[in-house]
């Protein structure tokens, strides 16, 4: 009678525990993700709704290239990261200046906005439930987009100090992470107040 031998398992891999900042950041995500959803759900909930005017139909216009310009900055950002890991500082300041020109030209689009729905429209917050819905929903965002550009310019700052480099790339991803969360809300809002709340 032969004897069945079982080969034996390789070695395993010694398991490292995952970089910490990526782990706070993704559990501040999550928790952020559930509060843009109540919004979301509150939104949906009282869109059309309202008892008095104005409605999203008359007053919302597409904001197509603000769209544009901070989606675009979640590409600036993620080649930033990848020249800062090479040691690319010039590039890596440049793409992230772009990124933050790009984040500004969405929060002046969105300010522009607000002054011509207050202004021409006289919607403000306590005119009716869209006005309540929308202003908080898109207003979470815009807090959001701020706290994330004031970010990037602490970096920047200490990037043009020579205080940035490739030892400082893993900060740099989670701060990216956090940018990237803010545009992929952003499809979202945009989603829900442009396309489905008209």
């Amino acid at each position: 009678m032969s004897a069945i031998t079982t080969p034996l398992p390789a070695t395993p891999e010694a398991w490292t525990l995952p970089y910490r900042g990526k782990v706070g950041m993704t559990c501040l995500i999550i928790a952020e993700s559930a509060i843009f959803t109540i919004f979301v759900v509150a939104y949906l909930f009282y869109v059309g709704k309202s008892l008095t005017g104005p409605t999203p139909r008359e007053v919302l216009e597409v904001p197509i290239f603000f769209t544009i310009c901070l989606l675009s900055s979640s590409l600036t950002i993620h080649f930033a990261g990848k020249f800062l890991e090479r040691d690319k500082r010039g590039a890596f300041l440049a793409f992230w200046l772009l990124t933050i020109v790009l984040g500004g030209l969405f929060l002046f689009g969105t300010g522009r906005e607000w002054h011509r729905l207050i202004y021409e429209h006289g919607l403000t917050i306590s005119t009716n439930l869209f006005g309540t819905t929308y202003y908080s929903l898109v207003g979470l965002h815009a807090f959001h987009v701020t706290a994330g550009l004031v970010m990037l310019c602490i970096v920047l700052i200490f990037g043009l100090a020579g205080r940035v480099g490739p030892d400082q790339s893993r900060r740099v991803e989670v701060l990216s992470l956090y940018w990237h969360f803010v545009d992929g809300v952003w499809v979202v809002v945009f989603t829900v107040v442009y396309v489905l709340g008209r």
